[in-house]
């Protein structure tokens, strides 16, 4: 269970969701299930998100029920002490409501004979749609145990309703103890890099065989060391050409003296989540080539920092960086102007794209990749269309999220350059990456991630210490 948090927190968190259901709604949300590994082993549990929004319990084997009148009941594994000395503490339905402040609780045991009488006579059953597999079979088998007492006068929700689209709004805009604990994290994560940027340049000082398994290793060293409970996702760390592979693993790769080795890497504190890249010279000191580049994409993340604030919108910092970033490919001739044209037609043609081929940023909080829309909800209908250059394909454009104080979005941009015809060599295999965390406020935005150097000079004197 979440110590961080003030129970009060989770109790206005579901008295939100029952004023938006109605009174006659009801909602069912289930946590994640056990997953097996192999044979005698499971995958470290971890709780779904929206669950563990509205109640911060950590247990398996538990769904929340809120009703429109304001009640919620959760249903979790009872106590049993012979199961409690191979798997650990249960809170129990017995205490649950004094400790997680619920009104109701009942053993996991009742679910199926319960809920279609908490069903009867609710006008919209919502629960979170595409999340978990199978619920939707198994809330139809409930409503067809209701249908059959009809006769007696039972009346069967008429709605299904997607919870996502409440818990998506709410989750989007963090308190400030939500932002408390992701700065925490990022604190953390801020000093696995750092850990891992300076075992790798004294390895190599001290004549030693480095891998990226070795950095990887310091990583989760720091994270656990911090009071991490996980990696929020699996760590990227990517040695020489590797750092061109977006979603590349630590493998076994060597470390090599005058290549460049990519991070990205986070930590999950309390259920939040931190995400931070960094790119380094392996042995603390830039070429000129890595220099350059470096210096470019830390010069399109600085255009996207100025422009993060209250009222911008979503997609204002990746135009920002790829304004940046398309002319910077053209001042050092990773794009020949005399094909491509004026920084204007990079942008248009998208032939920035055989460089930087991802989006600036993403939502951040519970999730690494968090939920949210990026479409502004009072613009839905505002709809334009434009075929994308590359893939001939007609898209459809709708004017991107405003952004607000309290939104947590990273901001990440790239250069990816692999060997090609007309691609300058002293680029070849060059990957670099830059991602910090961002808190819109109403003046700008608070960088959380920033205990890690960014700046090359920065990073050259930290690893050379």
């Amino acid at each position: 269970m979440n110590t961080e948090l003030p129970y009060s927190l989770y109790a206005e968190r579901r008295a939100r969701v029952a004023r938006a259901i109605g009174p006659d709604g009801i909602a069912l949300v289930p946590t994640a299930p056990e997953r097996q590994r192999n044979r005698d082993s499971d995958f470290l549990f971890r709780h779904d998100s929206y669950f563990y929004y509205l109640t911060g319990f950590t247990e398996p084997n538990a769904w929340l029920v809120i009703t429109g009148d304001g009640a919620s009941t959760l249903f979790c594994a009872p106590k049993d002490l012979e199961r409690e000395i191979w798997d650990g503490y249960r809170l129990g339905p017995e205490s649950a409501p004094e400790t997680l402040g619920v009104q109701a609780a009942r053993s996991i045991d009742e679910l199926e004979a319960q809920l279609p009488k908490l069903l009867e006579n609710r006008d919209a059953v919502w629960y979170p749609f595409a999340i978990h597999e199978g619920l939707e079979a198994r809330v139809g088998g409930w409503l067809n145990k209701v249908r059959a007492r009809v006769r007696y006068g039972a009346l069967c929700p008429e709605d299904q309703k997607d919870l996502c689209a409440v818990l998506d709004e709410m989750r989007l805009v963090k308190d400030p103890h939500e932002q408390d604990i992701m700065r925490r994290a990022a604190r953390i994560s801020a000093h696995a890099h750092i850990r891992a940027m300076k075992l790798s340049a004294r390895m190599l000082r001290e004549g030693k065989d480095v891998r990226e398994y070795h950095l990887d290793a310091e990583l989760l060293h720091e994270f656990r060391l911090g009071g991490s409970q996980y990696p929020a996702y699996s760590s990227i760390v990517a040695a020489g050409a590797n750092a061109c592979v977006l979603h590349y693993r630590a493998a076994d790769t060597p470390v090599r003296a005058g290549e460049l080795v990519l991070i990205d890497a986070g930590c999950e504190l309390d259920g939040y989540a931190s995400d931070i890249t960094r790119t380094f010279p392996a042995d603390g000191k830039f070429t000129g080539p890595q220099r350059t580049l470096y210096d470019l994409v830390l010069a399109s993340q600085e255009a996207a920092v100025a422009v993060t604030k209250e009222g911008a919108r979503f997609n204002d910092p990746h135009e920002a960086t790829v304004k940046v970033l398309a002319q910077g490919m053209l001042d050092v001739g990773l794009l020949d102007r005399n094909k491509v044209g004026t920084v204007d037609d990079v942008i248009e043609s998208r032939a920035y794209f055989q460089f930087y081929m991802h989006r600036t940023g993403h939502w951040l909080g519970m999730d690494v990749h968090d939920c949210g829309s990026y479409v502004e909800p009072s613009q839905v209908g505002e709809v334009s269309e434009r075929k994308d250059p590359l893939s001939g394909e007609m898209i459809k454009n709708r004017p991107s999220r405003i952004l607000r104080p309290g939104m947590v979005l990273t901001l990440e941009p790239g250069l990816y350059v692999r060997p090609a015809p007309g691609v300058p060599e002293q680029f070849h295999n060059i990957g670099i990456r830059i991602e910090d965390d961002a808190i819109v406020t109403a003046t700008g935005c608070e960088l959380i991630t920033r205990d890690v150097p960014v700046r090359a000079d920065e990073i050259e004197a930290l690893m050379r210490a």
